[in-house]
């Protein structure tokens, strides 16, 4: 069997494909990844010994340029569309299944109908799908009043995507002889989207209609030893608190990096900065704190008093897998909810909104290095799932 997998988006969009992607060569299946061409994800994927097929610009240089605006969106949407017909088609030529995930796909499905292929939909979180019991996933601390219309506000969601996507998308359709698309958002999820988030970690059962297929989340084992440097430090003394915020540029966050070192001293605690794609880097170069780059965050995971980060599904999955507590500084769209869940099981904090201060910072990594909080992080990490992937490559192939 050959499978195209595809999704546009930063790390945590890619790495749950590759996954995926090894899962489903380990049981005998050609597979190939179109994902951006960004120079990270090339190499994440050839360590899952997967071919990368680049479409879409590069997400880090749109992440981290200066000055963005509202109508950036614009200008993208239908560059996307029209990547997935003139780049992912020409990738599932000759493949029996195609599966999407990423930022919002408009024009996949579309591809495998020209095709007569397989689709699915895939997502690493519940929080963004059609619902009637709680609002879209927006930015911190603007939640909908709670006498909202829910229906009327996914309603609302449904015509941003096609007031972004939809003239795009129907203009190739057309020219594939194909019919309107009225609303892009439901034709891209469908009726029976698949789920890549743990069962415990991410429960969907009372957060939207969709007949929702939980598989687990998309891991990728990771063997890198950590650098040699990274493992004197970690030697060197009690457990450091890691910070890291990975693809979020944090552009209303400047000082992060200081407030974060400041807060983790506080709590006498020596501490790990992650670079990202914010470059972080610490304002002193006192020997209790240490920088690192792309590094195997499962191994790091488990030697760490915490893990404080941005709240994305692959951090939270890999620091929850691990038994860390996590102190979450959500930013945008899943993120809030992924804090209030970590919250919520008692495996961390969720930091009150984007841009920390010393002082509050400190007072969640407190609530997060209490001993009772590790107790309850690994006895969560001992009933969480690790066969997400091969679940799901196992259905593919099954379904086929």
């Amino acid at each position: 069997m050959r499978v195209l997998l595809m999704g546009y988006g930063s790390r945590g969009d890619v790495e749950p494909l590759a996954g995926l992607g090894a899962a489903l060569r380990s049981l005998g299946a050609e597979v190939r990844v179109c994902a951006p061409p960004d120079a990270e994800f090339t190499e994440l994927l050839a360590r899952a010994g997967l071919p990368h097929v680049s479409f879409g610009p590069s997400v880090r240089a749109l992440v981290t340029r200066p000055k963005p605006s509202p109508e950036d969106a614009f200008r993208l949407a239908p560059e996307l569309v029209a990547a997935h017909f003139d780049t992912v088609g020409p990738a599932a030529e000759g493949c029996d299944a195609l599966v999407a995930s990423g930022l919002m796909p408009a024009g996949a499905r579309s591809v495998t109908e020209q095709l007569g292929i397989r689709y699915v939909f895939a997502c690493p979180h519940p929080f963004g799908m059609p619902s009637p019991y709680f609002p879209p996933a927006g930015r911190p601390g603007r939640p909908a009043p709670p006498d909202a219309d829910l229906r009327t506000l996914w309603k609302v969601d449904g015509e941003r995507v096609n007031a972004l996507y939809g003239e795009a998308l129907n203009s190739r359709r057309a020219a594939l002889g194909l019919p309107p698309v009225d609303n892009v958002r439901d034709h891209v999820l469908t009726g029976r989207a698949w789920l890549a988030a743990d069962p415990v970690l991410g429960p969907w059962q009372d957060l939207t209609d969709l007949d929702l297929v939980q598989t687990g989340a998309w891991i990728v084992p990771d063997e890198r030893p950590l650098p040699d440097d990274l493992s004197a430090f970690l030697a060197a003394g009690e457990p450091p608190v890691y910070v890291g915020f990975g693809s979020m540029a944090l552009r209303g966050a400047p000082d992060a990096a200081r407030t974060a070192v400041e807060a983790v001293r506080a709590q006498g605690r020596r501490v790990l900065v992650g670079h990202g794609w914010a470059e972080l880097a610490p304002s002193d170069d006192k020997d209790d704190c240490f920088t690192i780059g792309e590094v195997n965050h499962q191994a790091l995971f488990r030697r760490v008093a915490a893990v404080v980060h941005h709240g994305g599904a692959g951090t939270t999955t890999t620091a929850a897998l691990a038994g860390a507590p996590q102190v979450i500084v959500p930013q945008i769209v899943d993120q809030p909810h992924w804090a209030a869940r970590v919250a919520e099981l008692g495996i961390g904090a969720a930091h009150d909104g984007p841009v920390p201060s010393v002082d509050s910072l400190s007072a969640a990594l407190a609530a997060a290095l209490n001993p009772e909080t590790r107790t309850r992080a690994a006895a969560v990490a001992g009933v969480m799932r690790t066969d997400g992937a091969v679940t799901a490559a196992r259905l593919l192939l099954d379904e086929a």
